[in-house]
């Protein structure tokens, strides 16, 4: 799949190049009952102020084509709630706009497990509604290791990821082996990686390196790919 539309792309030039999205990425964010107010404020804050800063705008807007971004909250087998759809970012203003309203989201649940298999099923269904990009990665965060419901493992076998690449937010404090766990259980694909955050109140400084890693390219020809990440 990926093979292909880097086929197609190049055939068409690079004009066309710069016109197609080249990544579709998906941010979840954990809100299970581990996740205190204070906390969950830091982690909307810290989203809010990455999106905004001068290096992920750069990022953003200065690649070979635009990214489709979107944005959910996760916690129990049935508490995924969306809180940007997919958006296609073109400007400053996009980033700006899409800032304001994580700033201002208000928490639709707090007393639920860590149902991380569900985030990730949910995750796998939303991206057929992504616009068509050349990449899909998903960038979940967390604080805990699944409790509720089936595994990561289980809904990497049942749902539908393929050229979908998982990257990891690790939030330490509420469980000392978060960082290993997600290593182990949680990333998937080319390149995956862990970003860590010693606790929420790193979070701001761990998502902006997670989205910056995310979103520098490289040149390949006439056509840049996402850093880590090769034609399959």
């Amino acid at each position: 799949m990926r093979a292909a539309a880097l086929t197609l792309a190049l055939a068409a030039g690079p004009a066309a190049a710069q016109d197609q999205c080249r990544l579709a990425l998906l941010l979840g964010i954990d809100v299970s009952a581990s996740v205190d107010a204070s906390e969950y404020e830091s982690q909307l804050n810290g989203v809010a102020s990455a999106l905004i800063a001068p290096e992920i705008v750069e990022a953003f807007l200065n690649g070979p084509g635009p990214v489709a971004l979107s944005i959910y909250e996760w916690s129990g087998r049935f508490q995924q709630d969306l809180v940007i759809d997919w958006t296609l970012i073109t400007s400053e203003d996009d980033l700006t706009r899409i800032a304001e309203r994580v700033a201002r989201q208000v928490r639709r649940s707090e007393d639920f497990p860590t149902a991380l298999g569900y985030a990730l099923g949910f995750a796998a269904g939303h991206f057929d509604d992504a616009p068509a990009c050349l990449f899909q990665t998903l960038d979940i965060s967390g604080d805990g290791q699944n409790n509720d419901g089936f595994t990561p493992g289980a809904a990497y076998e049942h749902f539908p990821f393929d050229g979908i690449t998982v990257n990891g937010l690790a939030i330490g404090g509420a469980s000392l082996m978060i960082e290993d766990y997600f290593y182990e259980q949680v990333i998937r694909g080319p390149g995956a990686f862990v970003e860590y955050a010693t606790t929420h109140a790193d979070f701001a400084a761990a998502m902006r390196r997670k989205l910056e890693r995310e979103l520098r390219v490289m040149i390949l020809g006439d056509l840049a790919l996402p850093t880590g990440q090769l034609p399959m």
